[in-house]
């Protein structure tokens, strides 16, 4: 039985993680596990997590388990590594504030994907939608997800949001993110988890569907020239500086040709 840890890592987000919250407890499929990190949030963010995890708890015969933990960490990338040592799951996955699953059955449909019996992939990875403040739809994410995923496959970009992106516990517990990266740690990371994967001769599998609506917004689109300077690191690290020039030359070539 596939077993899911969703973590959701918070800092000061009441406005907006009530959503997330309900989005996860109306899963039809219960093997989850919701981690909830908080920074020490001044407002009513712990207040939620905490009401959150009463109304999971008083479920009779659940097997939907709520941690909430709140304390000082050194940034979001420093909350997930603690959310990556906490988890129990089959597969980890990261869902912000702000982020849902698009239906009911969406960890179902997940779950489904891996036909029984077989090993476990190493990434289960889907298409994401992007959605407004109200939960309202604004446009199917620019980047595609590949039908064949590989480590080399992000050269062109980060083809998978990292919310639709479920790594195996146990090759996520070897890929720490590298909190040398500041903005873009995400990308490093699924490069480096998708590299373990192959390594241990595991299968990166497409769900084939939206798994995600992803807030419009974040910290790396908040700070989007950093966050792009830091990629470029990132992919010289991973595929070479010669390599990644030339892509991101085309990636200029390819925008003006749009205009």
């Amino acid at each position: 039985m596939i077993t899911f840890t969703i973590i959701t890592c918070t800092y000061n987000a009441a406005s907006v993680l009530q959503r997330t919250l309900d989005s996860v407890l109306k899963q039809t499929y219960q093997d989850v596990e919701h981690i909830i990190l908080d920074g020490k949030s001044t407002d009513n963010t712990l207040h939620i997590a905490d009401k959150y995890k009463q109304e999971s708890d008083a479920v009779e015969d659940t097997r939907h388990q709520v941690i909430v933990a709140s304390e000082p960490d050194k940034g979001l990338y420093d909350a997930m590594n603690k959310g990556i040592d906490k988890a129990t799951g089959s597969y980890i996955v990261f869902l912000n504030a702000g982020d849902v699953f698009p239906s009911e059955d969406t960890l179902e449909t997940i779950a489904n994907s891996v036909g029984e019996g077989e090993e476990l992939p190493g990434v289960l990875y889907g298409e994401t939608d992007i959605v407004d403040e109200n939960g309202t739809f604004i446009r199917h994410r620019r980047l595609k997800a590949p039908e064949k995923l590989s480590w080399r496959s992000f050269k062109r970009g980060m083809l998978v949001c990292h919310q639709a992106f479920y790594a195996r516990t146990d090759i996520a517990r070897e890929n720490h993110y590298n909190l040398n990266y500041r903005l873009s740690a995400d990308v490093d990371w699924c490069i480096r988890v998708m590299k373990t994967a192959k390594e241990k001769q595991l299968p990166l599998c497409n769900v084939n569907a939206v798994i995600v609506n992803f807030l419009d917004g974040g910290m790396s689109i908040q700070n989007h020239k950093a966050s792009l300077k830091e990629r470029f690191r990132i992919m010289s690290c991973h595929y070479g500086l010669v390599q990644t020039s030339l892509m991101h030359l085309w990636f200029i070539i390819r925008s003006l040709l749009k205009k």
